[in-house]
């Protein structure tokens, strides 16, 4: 008999799930730590970018896991998954075990003056890679019974709350529940090479920019290509550009920019190096863009947590070594 989706009738569920699968071996705190990932994605193409493996990799292992325990856990309605009643329990269950587990470890680890337990970060692609991943490796060589998996996303907002810990956001933030600290001020910046300028000049005003070769990074799910300015005497302007190019890659939308191709809002933490060395030239700079700070969003029990703790003075510490204003 087919098991019945969430979305569907509910059936009787599976007593199999409802012994201690984890100490008879069927199931270890990695394999529910897959499962969560993969239940909390759209699609099995989703949870395969945020494991970073591929999708037939989560197909096979997922197939596994329902072997082992005899039942079906997901049920594919065209590219999109559903969870079956089983797979809700084993879903809610776990991530209840995962947060026990996280707690206990915290709570040994504390007695033995430790920091320990697995941490979990999601961050963008261009600042994960330059800032967060040399913090989180600082965590694990301070605290080696510290493990951690960093997820690099292009689109982290959609990532599912509960595959991580951490979420480093930068720009705008949408209303939530979760605990916020500030990593770091971090302005937006209209910018573009010189060859661009010597070639199309550059823009008097902000309404200029409908008339210019324009590149847009699409990212965090925002109205990309309305900017948003403020002028020297509390005026705005709200210009809808019509980008040439567009990638959801900042530093493709980078390169394109350095390269003559068009002008761009990007980061300052990005951008502050060329600005200096004159690959790129700050355009309006009496109109400025909304900030996009780095914050890291985190749940109430991993903001009391230890190892959360000190992965924010590293990531902190990271970024105050290559402060966006000097030469880094």
């Amino acid at each position: 008999m087919t098991s019945g989706l969430k979305s569907g009738v509910k059936r009787r569920r599976n007593p199999a799930l409802s012994r201690n699968l984890m100490e008879e071996g069927v199931l270890s705190s990695e394999d529910l730590r897959f499962f969560l990932t993969v239940a909390g994605a759209r699609s099995l193409a989703e949870a395969a970018r945020t494991l970073n493996v591929t999708p037939p990799a989560v197909t096979q292992r997922l197939a596994a896991l329902e072997k082992r325990l005899g039942i079906r856990l997901i049920e594919r309605t065209g590219r999109r998954i559903a969870l079956t009643d089983e797979g809700d329990l084993l879903s809610a269950r776990g991530r209840r075990i995962c947060e026990e587990l996280g707690l206990l470890t915290e709570a040994l680890g504390s007695r033995r003056r430790v920091i320990a337990g697995h941490l979990r970060v999601l961050a963008p692609l261009g600042f994960g890679h330059r800032y967060v991943a040399p913090a989180v490796a600082r965590v694990r060589r301070d605290h080696p019974e510290v493990t951690a998996t960093l997820t690099l996303s292009d689109r982290p907002g959609r990532v599912a709350e509960g595959s991580w810990d951490v979420m480093v956001h930068i720009g705008e933030l949408r209303d939530s529940t979760l605990v916020m600290q500030r990593i770091a001020c971090n302005r937006r910046i209209l910018c573009a090479a010189p060859s661009y300028l010597r070639r199309r000049g550059g823009p008097a005003r902000p309404e200029d920019l409908r008339t210019h070769e324009c590149i847009a990074l699409r990212e965090n799910d925002e109205d990309v290509t309305l900017w948003r300015f403020a002028g020297p005497r509390g005026q705005t302007a709200s210009v809808r550009v019509d980008p040439v190019l567009a990638s959801t890659e900042g530093a493709v939308v980078h390169d394109w920019a350095v390269a003559g191709m068009g002008i761009m809002v990007r980061s300052e933490w990005d951008v502050a190096a060329d600005l200096r060395a004159g690959r790129l030239v700050a355009l309006l700079p009496e109109w400025r863009l909304p900030d996009a700070d780095v914050i890291a969003l985190l749940s109430s029990r991993e903001a009391r947590s230890a190892r959360t703790s000190y992965f924010l003075e590293c990531l902190r510490a990271e970024v105050q070594a290559h402060p966006w204003n000097q030469p880094g």
